[in-house]
This record gives C-alpha cells, structure tokens and sequence, in this order.
C-alpha cells in the first residue's frame, strides 16, 4: 500500500500516511506523514495526487520552510548578486514591504495559485493586505513578475512541484501615455538648455536614444570622435543607500556600438577640450578612464539631480509633460518618422528585440502607412507610364 488515511484521536482531521519506500542506509521503511484537513474526500484526492507525483518522480517532501524564509534567502543568493542594482532594489522593497508580510508565514510547500489571486485582488480594492494604500494594476503587475520570478527559480531548485503564480490572473499594466518632442519643440528646448551644464548631456540624450543610466556611466575611452562612435557597456545606479555602482548592460543587445551625428561629436570634442582646462587648473590630467559626464572634481553626476534639471528647462519652454526618458521616445519616433528601418532604431536603442520597438512605436505607423501605400502608388503609375512609353 502506498499511503493510508487515517483519523486522529480527538481531532477531526485527516491524515495522510504515505510510504516512501526503504531508506537506502538504514533498510527501514519511509514515512511521510501529512495533514490533510477535515474532509475525507478531499485526503483521498490529495493522497491520490501524492502517490501520482511519487510514481512520475515529481513528489517533493514537505519540509519547515515559509514563504518569508524563501524569499528572504532568495533575495540574498538570487536578486543581488545577478539583477540590476535598481532592479533588486525593487524586488527587495516588494518582498519586504508586501509579500512577507502577507504571505510570508504559509509554508512553500502549501502556496497555492488562490493565495496569490486574494493577494493581488486585495492590493487592488485596498483590502486587508494594503497597509500602505491601494495600489495601481501596474504596481500589482510588477508585484506578480517579481512572485513568478522568485518561485521560478524554487521550482528550478526542486523546493516546490509546480509554480503557483502560472496558474494565476495578474492584473493588466497600465502603460503611462508616451510624450516626444516635434522637430521644432527640439530645437527650442536644445536653444533654451545652451547656458546650462547639462546641454552636451541633453544633447546626446536626445540625439543617440541614450538611457540616462548609460550616459551617466560613459567613459572618455568608450568614445571614438574620429569614427563618431560611442561603445555602450555599463549604467550608473544610486541606491537607497546613497552608494554610486556602476554594472555592465543587463542584456548582450544593450551592449552596443552606436553611431553619433557628426553635430554630437563635434560638441563632445569641444566639451572635451574645456574638461581637460577645468583639470588643469586644478592640476589633474583628463584620463581616458574618467566619466564623460561629472562634476568639476570628475565626480559622478546623480540620476535624479539630472533628471530634476530637465523636467525644469522642460516647463521653461513650455513643453509639458515631457520626461528625461522620452528623450529615448522622442529619438526614435523622428528616425521611424524618416523612414529608418525599424531593426536599425532596435539596435540604436538597446532593445531585446524588435518587437519591443514595434509595439512601443506602434503610433507612428499610421502616417509611415500612408507614406507607404502613396510611394507604392507612384511607383505602380509611373510603371504603368513607361510601359506606355515603350
């Protein structure tokens, strides 16, 4: 017999007996026992499940681990040492503040897909597990990717039989409505950011598609004014902690060789030539390793002080709702607006792949359409107006 139930004295809880088979250095017999709850019928088809888990070789004894104890250990072996520094700070913040709070004391093992469908509909309605206020979908949707990924990797380590977050309905992000610059609004903003420290940074957001992560951690050394090339690598993140890190592109496609407008490097090379007199007044040499983009000392810039500077020049001129990163957006709309192959801006950009440029750039399309079905057209009538001809 592979497993029995049985009905403890004094209780009206069932237990399941399973049998594990010999242990290999003792010759005794394995148990394992489980408790299975008031309903008898419910212990048959979970002790049915256990021994089709046992004879598949899917069956994972349950051991004392919770929820809480995993992710802990998970963000401490996992996240730190393998995700962005601003990633794992995210992943942290929601593993600390959200989930183990919520779920931390139910045992790995027992975590089901219904544990996380309250949870998410909780967060949502502002029900008991929303201490900090009702969250947003897309706040909720961040909570699920990171659930899924910490439960991915338990599944991997053999610690659970099945990931409960696949088997669950995640609320919808809602994409936050995406603002780029025209032509002119451009050149306006560039005009107004001339007298300012941070033109030839604004510069080379706008003109290469450049994250500011990347453009922060820019060396001289990974610049080529003669080529006109910058080698992307590495991005610079300021952690709660105020401690400055710099981590290679979290991607092979980040890591990449984009090529400058000529304007660019010859700003780059004016900007360089006023950095290297800076130094010497101070009596330091530009070395080829020092930051692009610093202080008066070679110091990193912060990401938020830059990001602060820009949303100010950005209601000078009044451009509103225009943020450091649709800098990015702005870039690649006026290259698909001339007609460049999407996989070039792809690859311009950093993305993973080119359906990511697709879809975030899917409200350009109408009006490349309509230049497409008018350049067919001329091209159809003007074949029709040679064969004629001949």
């Amino acid at each position: 017999m592979r497993g029995r139930i049985i009905k403890r004295k004094g209780s009206n809880n069932y237990t399941i007996v399973l049998q594990l088979g010999l242990d290999p250095s003792t010759g005794k017999r394995k148990q394992q026992w489980i408790t299975a709850g008031s309903s008898k019928r419910e212990a048959e088809k979970h002790m049915a499940k256990l021994i089709n888990d046992l004879d598949n070789g899917s069956y994972i004894k349950p051991d004392k681990t919770t929820v809480a104890s995993y992710l802990e250990g998970w963000l401490k072996d996992y996240v730190w040492p393998s995700l962005s520094p601003r990633t794992a700070e995210g992943y942290e913040s929601i593993v600390r503040c959200h989930l183990i709070p919520a779920l931390g004391s139910v045992p790995l093992g027992q975590l089901k897909p219904e544990h996380l469908q309250h949870y998410y509909s909780e967060k949502l309605s502002g029900g008991r597990f929303n201490d900090k206020g009702t969250l947003s979908q897309t706040t909720v949707s961040h909570h699920h990717t990171c659930i899924h990924r910490a439960f991915k990797m338990a599944l991997k380590s053999g610690l659970i039989s099945r990931n409960p977050a696949d088997a669950v309905t995640p609320p919808r992000p809602q994409h936050s409505e995406m603002h780029t610059m025209t032509e002119d609004d451009l050149n306006t903003f560039l005009e107004a950011t001339k007298e300012t420290p941070y033109y030839v940074l604004f510069y080379m957001a706008l003109f290469t598609g450049m994250r500011r992560s990347e453009l922060l951690a820019l060396r001289w050394s990974d610049l080529d004014l003669l080529l006109c090339q910058v080698r992307v690598t590495r991005s610079l993140h300021h952690l709660r902690t105020g401690e400055i890190v710099f981590r290679a592109t979290k991607t092979a496609k980040a890591r990449r060789m984009v090529s400058l407008p000529p304007s660019a490097a010859l700003l780059l090379q004016e900007y360089k030539d006023k950095q290297e007199a800076q130094r010497a007044t101070l009596g330091i040499s530009l070395k080829e390793d020092d930051l692009v983009f610093s202080n008066f000392e070679g110091q990193p810039l912060l990401p938020d002080t830059i990001s602060h500077a820009w949303t100010k020049l950005v209601k000078r001129t009044g451009l509103k709702g225009i943020r450091l990163h649709d800098a990015r957006h702005t870039h690649a709309s006026l290259l698909l607006k001339q007609s460049v192959h999407p996989k070039i801006v792809q690859e311009r950009l950093g993305h993973a792949t080119i359906s990511t440029t697709l879809d975030l750039y899917s409200h350009i399309s109408p009006g490349l359409q309509e230049a497409a079905a008018i350049g067919f057209d001329k091209l159809i009538n003007r074949s029709e107006k040679d064969a004629i001809r001949k």
